[in-house]
């Protein structure tokens, strides 16, 4: 049996046995493999060991864009003919590509014409829903409590543990080609609960990437279901607390108001003060939330949640489309991170949240994709465009979206990681990427953000790098993996779920 097939992670994943050729004085010219963005030469019983030298990048003549952020404020800077500089998985040093000439480094990437900037990140997303790409046997919906009813709550019930390897492996591996590497993921398979995060999670090292994960509690399938649930987020959160590896983190996931009871939300508020964890839950997604929970709680969705202690610095309210203006005031009040889905929202026909409201009322607004795809240069620009057509004012709405991506997501992040994600500084998490670019008009930081939305955001992603690893590199796939295995064995449990359907 191979490792991972049975859907729990394999404890050595190949990725980090690539081999590298270099001409540095480390190598002197022979191959040496490299282990979490260190060089190894030792290998233990097939476990490779991290010499005290940490491999270093060196990546040159290209135009870094750097996304930094001072004490919350944007400091963006945009600096031509600069090198960047990585040891192990952090940055060491940004400078003008003369200082840096004369470095002895183990490899060198030539950015000209190039810009380097942060990875990007992902800040809500459904791994699970990878598998449904083509099916055709759901029955049309006319409404989102229909569209959950014929097609999501149908799919995860069906979902083993191999189909939450696998679908999470398909769009991360579609992540690095399109520049995007850190994920908070919210996962859902009732009847494969237990052991579904760990199986992510070898999907999620496999690849390389970050990922923050949470698992669905609802009691929409029972009680024994829902306890699967609560123990399969404590179990996981468990073991990621440690903080030893940097990829993984997780929150206490909750599917909605309107799946979860009252003594199912306080034991899952309990569980989560005991692990000092914030949760990830969609909130007023559709006006149906807000109805159910005012019949039934007799307060409104977020009112519900800061009435029991969910909301928080540390917690993740998806959507957001139908709150009033008390509920705004409680997000900015307890520093709850929104994050705004527009292309999903628009697919599900439910509306499109007012971020400029509240942005202006200070909650922090990020930016995800909702599964509907891994592409967040892609989600950005949807973003303007359902904005602007929300204000109806095509003066308005520009900015937010593209600050929600670009500098709010880093903020999120950073608040599980703690490592500058989203920015480039030196002692910074060596998250970064490369595009194709030749900007055809000035670029500085004034202007950044209109390159980003018509130009940048229509190139290709050439190279990604996560944690002082190159993933992705000339726009070849640098990691040990048959991308057409990997779609063989998607398309055999593809068919198999859909004969489940």
């Amino acid at each position: 049996m191979e490792p991972g097939a049975t859907g729990l992670p394999d404890p050595c994943p190949s990725l980090f046995k690539k081999r590298l050729h270099s001409s540095s004085r480390f190598s002197g010219g022979h191959e040496h493999e490299y282990v979490g963005g260190f060089r190894s030469t030792q290998k233990i019983r097939g476990v490779f060991v991290k010499d005290a030298q940490a491999f270093r990048i060196l990546i040159r003549n290209g135009t870094v864009i750097t996304l930094e952020q001072n004490s919350g404020r944007v400091a963006n800077r945009v600096l031509e003919r600069h090198s960047v500089l990585i040891e192990g998985d952090r940055i060491k040093k940004i400078s003008p590509d003369v200082d840096l000439a004369q470095t002895q480094v183990d490899q060198t990437i030539d950015a000209a014409g190039k810009v380097v900037m942060p990875g990007l990140i992902n800040a809500h997303m459904h791994f699970y829903s990878t598998l449904v790409r083509g099916l055709t046997k759901a029955e049309s919906a006319s409404d989102f409590q229909g569209v959950l009813d014929n097609l999501w709550w149908r799919l995860d019930r069906k979902l083993t543990l191999d189909d939450c390897r696998v679908s999470a492996m398909i769009p991360l591996v579609d992540a690095i080609r399109k520049g995007t590497t850190t994920l908070i993921d919210h996962h859902a398979s009732p009847f494969a609960a237990r052991g579904s995060l760990q199986a992510i999670a070898g999907a999620v090292k496999q690849t390389g990437l970050r990922a923050s994960l949470c698992y669905e509690v609802s009691d929409r399938d029972g009680n024994q279901v829902a306890n699967d649930g609560l123990n399969e987020n404590i179990e996981f959160i468990k073991s990621t607390q440690s903080g030893a590896d940097s990829h993984l983190r997780a929150l206490f996931g909750l599917h909605a108001s309107f799946t979860v009871g009252e003594k199912t939300l306080a034991r899952a508020v309990e569980a989560a003060r005991a692990l000092n964890t914030g949760f990830h839950v969609h909130t007023a997604e559709a006006a149906s939330d807000q109805e159910h929970a005012l019949k039934t709680f007799g307060v409104r969705v977020v009112e519900r949640f800061h009435e029991h202690g969910v909301l928080g610095p540390t917690t993740i309210c998806a959507h957001c489309v139908h709150v009033d203006d008390r509920e705004l005031a409680l997000l900015a009040q307890t520093g709850t991170a929104v994050v705004h889905n527009p292309q999903s929202n628009m697919n599900n026909a439910v509306g499109t949240a007012d971020i400029l409201k509240m942005k202006n009322m200070g909650v922090l607004v990020g930016l995800g994709t909702d599964a509907m795809t891994v592409n967040m240069f892609e989600e950005a620009r949807s973003g303007v465009w359902a904005q602007k057509l929300r204000q109806q004012d095509p003066g308005r709405g520009f900015s937010e979206p593209l600050e929600a991506v670009l500098f709010n997501n880093a903020i999120i992040a950073d608040r599980y990681w703690n490592m500058g994600l989203g920015q480039l500084r030196e002692g910074g998490a060596a998250d970064l990427i490369l595009l194709d670019y030749e900007a055809p008009t000035p670029l500085d930081s004034s202007n950044f953000l209109g390159h980003f939305c018509f130009g940048l955001a229509q190139t290709q992603v050439d190279t990604t790098i996560c944690a002082g690893r190159v993933l992705m590199l000339r726009k070849k796939l640098m990691i040990d993996l048959d991308e057409a295995k990997l779609a063989s064995d998607s398309r055999q449990l593809a068919a198999s779920l859909w004969a489940r359907f």
